[in-house]
């Protein structure tokens, strides 16, 4: 069909605060709004006066509308190898069970809560549970370590700590509750108590008064018919608090509210991933993330979706087929994951022999984000699942959409390498260091013309002027995402890198992300990282580090040529890449996101910290030893 993105956009701009309040009347409203749009205390706030619950409008008003009998959440957990799936009615049940919990425990509107979970069915029903009471949340991914959870203590100052036992990875159970107790220790400031879920695969010690077992509390509610109601809050009430990831020092906790957070996720469902009500949505992702809060709990259940809750990884839980194994059983129409999650399903099945196995005739699309998804990757995704590939762009600030295809409104022609339009709400401009607007195709800041649309953070938790020092004050009058790109001559936005991956070689400003796309699309490389050292010489100096596909045959040194080869080809010589490693494995954050900046302090030869978020510390040891070996950067 003709997509309606032009006149969607073009209406959005000619009267942004009619279109957000037309969106508005698909969520339910306690007290209405007096103005749509408002700056408070000099910051933006969307529907200044309203009352809502966000939990009425994701569980109760379902129940209300006649979908009790609906699956809203499915466990699966290759694992454990448990599953599980709540109705709409039990999820309504067992969020005011726990709701109730927190309540006898102390906890009441405004209040923080911490939750230190992995990805099981409690993660969410705690969330919920949160926000039903007007509690303010904030998710801590699982087996943080206890310092970086006590940086998010002290910050935030908790009245409660949900946790769990323990997490499982694949090989290796992580206990939970040594880490939580060591993090109370350092931490200032003192949570009144604990609420802890116990796994069979690992038990945690419990201290009497302190520590209160979740099935026990939950139990006891029950047996008693207790269960607390929806409270009314402000629509500029915070939802919850988000610390962004591979914080150092002081934590940075973006604020989400109530209000604008749920008219904007609800739009986006229909519109952006044109998803129906009752419809079964995947996002592979984790409660910790930014993208487990908007898109694994909170906006498919706004919207009226079962969403998938998946316990698992894209490769090894058992093996590379599990996301269509997934899809196939649960009838999915969609999955939205991070493009590193497709590289590592290629580099394991590169002909896509496992997709066979599975009925996928259901599934319609699927959606990348979280980082730059290069051309390669989405082709390969493409020519094995024969569905379209749909890339998009958003931060933890904006907890929604920046720049995407809207599949909803009528999907626009794809252009590899680009995440395509800015979404409505979403005035995005490039600029130079000046703050004027370069010409179409030149690299600039990615910006945003404020005001920033529903659902973005309106602050930091606590820090007004560091929210404005961060994210105002380079540019006056925009928001800076911090990413570098470019607009081309049909408004199609292309992320580069971030601004702090944009070297400088020579006096030339060149894109490291560029450099990735050519070494992505050699045939035997399975994922890629370029990062930029210092060199007396040239002021900065690009470096390639690739992880080949298995099964590859050739020597090392022949593919680092070949690649060094392809840049010079597909760039030129001015890239100065010379120098291409294959290593075994990258660096990861948790949710996937390659840790460039760590390569590139360990290549310099500069202090660096270890990333909260990693996934596998050894990893850095590794690459250590291989850059040493080569004489690599300053090493």
């Amino acid at each position: 069909m003709k997509s309606r993105y032009h006149d969607i956009y073009a209406g959005w701009k000619s009267d942004p605060e009619g279109f957000w309040a037309k969106a508005a009347g698909d969520i339910d409203w306690t007290k209405p709004w007096d103005e749509v749009f408002q700056k408070v205390d000099g910051l933006d706030r969307w529907f200044v006066g309203a009352e809502c619950n966000t939990c009425w409008n994701c569980v109760d008003r379902h129940v209300e509308a006649g979908r009790g009998d609906q699956a809203a959440i499915i466990y699966d957990s290759p694992i454990t190898g448990a599953k599980r799936t709540y109705s709409y009615s039990e999820l309504q049940e067992e969020v005011a069970c726990f709701a109730q919990v927190l309540t006898d425990k102390g906890a009441a509107r405004g209040d923080r809560v911490i939750i230190y979970m992995p990805m099981v069915p409690e993660a969410a029903i705690a969330m919920l549970a949160c926000a039903r009471l007007g509690v303010i949340h904030s998710v801590v991914f699982g087996g943080f370590a206890a310092a970086e959870l006590a940086t998010r203590i002290n910050d935030c100052d908790p009245k409660l700590i949900v946790s769990s036992s323990c997490g499982i990875e694949p090989g290796r159970v992580i206990a939970y509750k040594p880490l939580l107790d060591e993090a109370i220790e350092l931490a200032k400031a003192k949570p009144a108590g604990t609420i802890v879920l116990q796994r069979e695969q690992a038990t945690a010690d419990m201290k009497a008064g302190y520590d209160h077992d979740w099935q026990t509390e939950v139990d006891a509610v029950r047996a008693a018919g207790r269960g607390a109601d929806c409270v009314p809050v402000k629509a500029t009430d915070p939802l919850y608090i988000l610390y962004t990831s591979g914080t150092t020092g002081q934590p940075k906790g973006v604020v989400r509210d109530n209000g604008g957070h749920m008219v904007a996720l609800k739009w986006s469902m229909s519109a952006m991933y044109g998803v129906e009500p009752g419809e079964v949505y995947w996002a592979a992702s984790d409660v910790g993330w930014v993208v487990g809060h908007s898109y694994i709990v909170y906006a498919p259940l706004l919207h009226g979706c079962t969403t998938i809750l998946f316990e698992g990884k894209p490769v090894g839980t058992p093996d590379a087929g599990t996301f269509w194994r997934v899809i196939s059983e649960h009838k999915a129409v969609c999955l939205f994951t991070a493009p590193t999650a497709f590289r590592a399903i290629k580099k394991e099945d590169p002909k896509g022999e496992f997709i066979g196995k599975y009925d996928l005739s259901h599934f319609r699309t699927l959606f990348l984000a979280g980082e730059r998804a290069d051309p390669d990757t989405i082709e390969w995704a493409q020519q094995v699942l024969q569905v379209p590939v749909i890339d998009h762009w958003w931060q933890t600030e904006t907890g929604w959409t920046i720049a995407g295809n809207p599949v909803g409104l009528g999907t626009l022609p794809v252009k590899l390498g680009s995440p395509a339009v800015p979404m409505p709400g979403y005035d995005i401009q490039v600029l130079d260091e000046g703050g004027h607007e370069v010409a179409r195709g030149e690299l600039g800041a990615v910006c945003v013309k404020l005001p920033l649309p529903p659902s973005c953070l309106p602050t930091l938790w606590n820090a007004d002027e560091r929210f404005r020092d961060s994210y105002l004050t380079a540019y006056p009058g925009y928001y800076e995402t911090s990413d570098a790109g470019y607009m081309d001559d049909d408004g199609y936005l292309y992320i580069m890198a971030r601004t702090d991956d944009i070297i400088n070689v020579a006096g030339h400003r060149l894109s490291t992300g560029g450099m990735e796309e050519v070494l992505a699309s050699h045939s035997d490389v399975a994922e890629c990282a370029v990062v930029g050292v210092a060199d007396k010489l040239k002021g900065q100096l690009p470096i390639g580090f690739v992880v080949l596909k298995s099964g590859v045959n050739k020597k090392p040194e022949e593919v680092e040529s070949e690649c060094v080869k392809l840049v010079r080809e597909k760039i030129g010589a001015v890239a100065a890449l010379r120098t291409v490693m294959v290593v075994s494995r990258l660096p990861k954050t948790r949710s996937g996101k390659i840790l460039r900046a760590t390569v590139r302090s360990i290549a310099d030869g500069s202090d660096w910290k270890m990333p909260a978020t990693i996934d596998d510390p050894a990893i850095l040891d590794e690459l250590t030893a291989a850059m040493t070996a080569r004489s690599v950067g300053s090493l």
